[in-house]
């Protein structure tokens, strides 16, 4: 195959301008507006954008709107995620204009310029972490035996944990158990990468020999210097990723950012409790 350049957005926050947002911390749809017009003087043309979740801010299906009228400046493929700040049923209604099966989860695939990419929605409603259920796991073993000549891009708001045992923070990731279990089923599946976004920080890791990478995205950034505040600071990034037949690239274009404080989240008591809870089930 020949080099393929795509897009990586993610946690675009969009809001919905008419109603005021206290946890909306940066204008985003001025930021979208302006990353898709950088977007739009590349001098390779990207094939298509991956938007790994976090579309919208309250899930309203007048955000989405805000979001569709947003995204009409770009002709390219879009394939969208979706995060815990959102909802299936305003995205359905808001983006998809449809009415039924509200509550299924947005599980899709397509193949774009030999490229198959396969969208899991790893949204637990009303939580902040991410599940996958035994159907979803049955979904993607099917889509995984699908085109098997075929490179594979995996895009999924939550990154799978990293670590070997159950992590303390584990909103931040998919449950560790499924984790584990999506570890197993994605070996030897010729997996080019995993998209993902929700922790507003950039990071890429080799997770069981497969690349991870999490994008800042485009609402505010998560200060890493701290560890038991949850620091968010003026920030953004977003991927341009090229896809070679030797394997995928990543290179980031952050945006102009001061890194002023916009919101601290204290998260010791939480920790300690958490620790407390995992060290009581060892026992």
């Amino acid at each position: 195959m020949g080099e393929t350049t795509f897009i990586h957005i993610t946690d675009l926050h969009i809001g919905n301008p008419a109603v005021p947002d206290d946890h909306l911390f940066s204008d985003t749809s001025a930021t979208l507006t302006r990353v898709l017009e950088m977007i739009g003087t590349m001098d390779q043309t990207p094939r298509f954008i991956v938007a790994s979740g976090d579309l919208t801010n309250r899930g309203d299906v007048e955000s989405y709107y805000q979001l569709k009228a947003i995204m009409a400046a770009t002709d390219l493929p879009v394939i969208y995620a979706l995060g815990n700040h959102d909802t299936r049923e305003g995205f359905y209604r808001g983006m998809l204009e449809r009415s039924t099966d509200l509550d299924a989860p947005y599980d899709h695939d397509q193949v774009i310029a030999g490229v198959h990419i396969i969208t899991l929605d790893t949204t637990t409603p009303g939580q902040i972490g991410g599940s996958l259920t035994p159907e979803q796991f049955d979904w993607l073993a099917g889509k995984l035996d699908a085109h098997p000549e075929l490179p594979k891009l995996i895009v999924a708001h939550h990154a799978p944990a990293l670590g070997d045992n159950p992590p303390w923070d584990h909103w931040r990731t998919i449950d560790f158990d499924q984790s584990q279990k999506l570890a197993q089923l994605l070996k030897g599946r010729n997996i080019l990468g995993i998209l993902s976004g929700h922790i507003h920080h950039d990071r890429f890791s080799v997770w069981h020999g497969i690349p991870v990478i999490v994008g800042m995205g485009q609402h505010a950034a998560t200060d890493i210097l701290t560890l038991d505040v949850l620091r968010m600071v003026d920030g953004g990034s977003f991927g341009i990723g090229t896809i070679r037949s030797s394997g995928l690239t990543m290179a980031l274009v952050p945006l102009p950012q001061t890194r002023t404080e916009l919101n601290r989240y204290d998260l010791s008591a939480l920790r300690a409790k958490q620790e407390a809870a995992l060290a009581e089930a060892a026992k």
